[in-house]
């Protein structure tokens, strides 16, 4: 028989399909990990709320909830591991009217089932000596001190880069057209040509469910669910000490406030289920919706100025549960239906998985030879950047020029992030692996340098 492009084929390099890829490089497996989009985690993993989900309201018994649990603890000794950057806020519901007030044991309750202990109702007086900028009318809350703040953009990154470090091969600009599959082999059609496997994954986001359906499958059905934010410059931070969150609806989870690992503060998101995969343009009735919310929530902030507006889509569906499960028959598993706690859930629902892969008879050997640690470059507003590195910049000067002066981004970092084991191949993949041209100028004073670079990197890339 032909030899296999690779034992196991991931479809989707967002955070579930790169930590799957980072997962199985660990066993003595050929993996190979296709993306549609140029690159890693460019569409629903780059665009969310960054929290880290302690997943205290979670549905007990769900299986996200079990994972996004699991995650939560996998999550935190990763970042500590490779230098992700996680600030431990803590959240804080609050009640503004006493439908609301009455809910909060009911979540204590539900935060108990899922297994964690730490929540605690607080009065109107500890609401705002916590957040003393929310608008008037709180009548009290529910402190939910495990809830964090972290990046979103790094955490994918890192597991890719591990992945791909250890072997795992990828392609980007890598849509999957057609599957088929056969008693031995299963192979992958795409318009650059086609690849042969034993197994495939399916963690293709908002397309899972096209995926799902080259296997014959009709169980879930994507409904993009649309949110829009606006991102206010970090004079704001001081506003938002903590993650502040509504009390969940029957409508949803809500608009809350957040400060961001970058130093920043979001207000959102919208929620709007829509019928394009690739909308995701900010609107008009977006906008003004936050700026009413905003000024009933915090009026202050609404003084502010705002940095950025954007929209992400999340992958929801019919069903209240992630759905992840195997097909011994024809060789697949799916992850799909993973909402916005899945960058949480993202190691658990790896793990779990390989779990998955070994009842089905796949023979997983772990490695005895993979590569050293590794250590990500910082992106977090609260530890040390290149720029104030003195020991940094006197071994190497790059360091100690400044490109993006919004957001003190050095030459260094720049060069960094293109001699990277995945460099960028456009201005939103370097934005999203240094934090240029996302500061308040928005690229008008640093854009031009920026882009130079990019196209020198183009012309020196084989």
């Amino acid at each position: 028989m032909k030899a296999l492009d690779a034992e196991v084929v991931v479809i989707g390099a967002g955070v579930v399909g790169s930590a799957i890829a980072k997962e199985l490089s660990g066993y003595r497996l050929s993996v190979l990990m296709v993306e549609a989009r140029p690159d890693i985690g460019d569409a629903t993993s780059k665009a969310n709320t960054a929290i880290l989900h302690t997943g205290f309201d979670a549905s007990p018994g769900s299986l996200e909830s079990r994972l996004v649990a699991r995650g939560y603890g996998l999550l935190r000794d990763y970042a500590g591991r490779v230098g992700i950057p996680i600030e431990d806020t803590g959240a804080l519901l609050v009640a503004w009217d006493d439908e609301q007030l009455s809910v909060l044991p009911k979540l204590q309750a539900k935060a108990k089932a899922n297994g964690y202990d730490a929540t605690q109702i607080v009065d109107a007086d500890a609401v705002y000596a916590r957040v003393p900028a929310l608008g008037p009318g709180a009548l009290g809350g529910l402190l939910v001190p495990g809830e964090s703040i972290i990046c979103p953009w790094t955490t994918n990154l890192a597991y890719a880069t591990e992945a791909v470090r250890a072997g795992v091969q990828l392609r980007r600009n890598w849509p999957v057209e057609r599957i088929e599959v056969n008693d031995q082999v299963t192979t992958v059609h795409g318009p650059a040509g086609d690849m042969t496997c034993r197994w495939v994954i399916n963690a293709a986001g908002l397309g899972a469910d096209r995926i799902d359906a080259m296997f014959g499958y009709e169980r879930f059905a994507i409904v993009p669910r649309k949110g829009e934010l606006l991102v206010f410059d970090k004079s704001a931070r001081a506003l938002a000490p903590v993650i502040v969150l509504p009390v969940p609806s029957a409508k949803g989870k809500g608009v809350l406030i957040s400060p961001t690992i970058f130093g920043n503060v979001m207000l959102g998101p919208t929620s709007q289920n829509i019928t394009d995969r690739t909308d995701t343009a900010t609107t008009v009735d977006g906008i003004e919706f936050l700026r009413r919310k905003g000024m009933s929530l915090m009026p202050e902030l609404m003084m502010e100025e705002v940095t950025a507006m954007y929209a992400g889509l999340r992958a929801s569906t019919q069903h209240d549960d992630f759905i992840i499960e195997a097909d011994l028959a024809q060789r697949y598993v799916v992850a799909g239906g993973i909402r916005s706690t899945g960058l949480t859930a993202s190691l658990a629902i790896a793990e779990h998985i390989v779990v998955l892969l070994n009842e089905a008879g796949l023979r997983l050997r772990a490695r005895q030879d993979l590569p050293g640690p590794m250590r990500m470059p910082n992106l977090g507003e609260g530890f040390m950047r290149p720029y104030r590195d003195e020991q940094r910049i006197a071994a190497d000067a790059r360091y100690g020029d400044i490109v993006c002066f919004c957001e003190r981004v050095s030459l260094g970092e720049i060069h960094d992030a293109f001699a990277s084991d995945i460099p960028p191949v456009d201005l939103d993949g370097l934005r999203r692996r240094t934090r240029a041209v996302m500061g308040r100028c928005q690229g008008f004073y640093c854009g031009a340098r920026v882009q130079q670079l990019l196209d020198q990197c183009a012309e020196e890339r084989p």
